[in-house]
């Protein structure tokens, strides 16, 4: 258990940077939102590829942001079960969730998004919008995003399993979100 504990904490510090890539995204996409509207209306100028690389960056925060947020337990989930269960339970609500579904997903989304990237990428597509930019890296963010949610899976699984186990001990509390 020791060694899959160790392989959990490599994907975890790698999702940690690239969440840290994630938020950067947004500080980055508010300024170039901030800085082509205040063109646009003091100068009247603007470009597509502004608008563009505004959407790379949104796509990047979720993509990239997602498995951070798995790891950090911030995730969506259907807290009507979830919340009345012992920490156990969830434990093992979890662990099925992970094999089950997102595991599964998570590869196959992979798997049926690469071509979409790979095809973007050796034919160098270009928006079709005048200024517009190159579209591969935006492509590529989708199975990129997948990978990393589903390795993140992986190391979520390895934790759950090792909790269930004994081994360690995780935080299962789930706070509602506020509405």
């Amino acid at each position: 258990m020791g060694g899959l504990l160790a392989f959990s904490r490599v994907i975890d510090g790698l999702n940690e940077k690239f969440g840290w890539i994630a938020d950067y995204c947004v500080l980055f996409a508010c300024l170039i939102s901030a800085g082509n509207a205040t063109v646009r209306y003091l100068l009247s100028y603007s470009t597509n590829g502004l608008l563009e690389i505004q959407w790379y960056l949104f796509g990047a925060v979720v993509l990239l942001g997602a498995p951070y947020t798995l790891k950090r337990n911030e995730h969506v989930r259907v807290d009507l079960l979830y919340m009345s269960v012992s920490p156990r339970a969830r434990l093992w609500i979890d662990t099925l969730g992970f094999t089950l579904i997102l595991i599964p997903a998570g590869i196959y989304l992979s798997w049926l998004s690469f071509p979409f990237f790979w095809q973007s990428f050796v034919s160098d597509e270009v928006s079709q919008n005048a200024g517009g930019l190159i579209l591969w890296p935006a492509k590529l963010l989708l199975p990129l995003g997948f990978a990393l949610l589903t390795i993140q899976g992986v190391s979520e699984l390895i934790k759950r399993v090792a909790a269930l186990t004994g081994a360690i001990e995780i935080e299962t509390d789930y706070e509602k979100p506020l509405q």
